[in-house]
């Protein structure tokens, strides 16, 4: 078990991303974005600087956080966008020694939806493709219980798993979704336990209908236990912090300042760490 972050949330420069994660003695870091750039998108230049100040400073990149088939990228978008991003994202990988990218499975078109057995099949087509590329690759595409059609509930992560059939394909859970979709946290998770490869830590509650992002534990996402389970079961993977409490990057939130963006970071991440020692020492008693 190890602990990283989607970097990002602690700050946009990659200097500052770098830092929170050696201020809390972490090895990895989940890597999104830099300047505001998703990493797959950044220029040939900007991606070996970036590379190189993590290898200077030590650091592993645990997951690449990818745009691919996400929140932003509807059934009806070109395909080819994500084909395109799948391929710089493998030639990136292989650079930074990771083996996760973190993948969506389609929102449906809010303005032209398709019927929801035809939003289904052209999901579980494009994952297909996509898996068979990462096979070849070597890597490993995680989804996540989040935007698209096999993040609608537990039954449909299980059945884009099932029909995709490839080893290439895995999930990663995010614990805080469930609460922000209306979905039950703990149901969610028993359901899709078995096919978990890696986890992101988020929280949130809801307070007069809407949703409020909290500190881990403090939310409706069932942290703690699902935690707590996942050590039990001999979980071996990355916990990923992703706060939204001062930024929310992919909404465009922005934090009041770059101190308190790092300083939430920060926070959340040593909050994790005792939340983590809490349920080991819960266990071997």
């Amino acid at each position: 078990m190890f602990f990283t972050g989607i970097s990002d949330e602690a700050g946009k420069p990659i200097a500052a991303q770098i830092t929170a994660h050696k201020e809390l003695g972490w090895d990895y870091l989940e890597l999104r974005s830099v300047d505001g750039t998703g990493a797959a998108a950044l220029s040939d230049a900007a991606f070996s600087s970036v590379a190189d100040a993590l290898s200077a400073a030590g650091l592993k990149v645990s997951c690449l956080a990818g745009a691919i088939a996400n929140w932003s990228r509807p059934i009806t978008s070109d395909f080819q966008t994500d084909i395109d991003e799948l391929k710089r994202s493998i030639e990136r990988m292989r650079v930074l020694g990771t083996r996760f990218v973190r993948v969506m499975s389609y929102p449906n078109d809010p303005e032209q939806p398709l019927p929801e057995d035809a939003w289904r099949t052209e999901a579980i087509r494009r994952m297909k493709i996509l898996a068979e590329m990462a096979e070849d690759g070597g890597i490993t595409l995680v989804h996540e219980n989040c935007s698209g059609w096999g993040g609608l509930s537990a039954e449909n992560s299980k059945v884009l798993l099932g029909e995709v059939a490839s080893p290439a394909l895995k999930l990663v859970y995010d614990t805080g979704n469930p609460v922000t979709y209306g979905q039950d946290a703990w149901a969610y998770y028993q359901d899709v336990v078995d096919d978990i490869a890696y986890v992101h830590i988020k929280d949130a509650k809801t307070v007069d209908g809407e949703h409020v992002y909290t500190y881990c534990g403090e939310g409706e996402g069932c942290v703690r236990e699902i935690v707590a389970d996942l050590l039990r079961r001999g979980y071996d993977g990355g916990f990923s912090i992703e706060p939204h409490l001062a930024a929310v990057i992919h909404t465009g939130q922005e934090a009041d300042s770059a101190a308190q963006q790092y300083g939430a970071y920060t926070e959340y991440g040593r909050r994790f760490m005792r939340l983590v020692e809490e349920a080991q020492a819960a266990a071997e008693s």
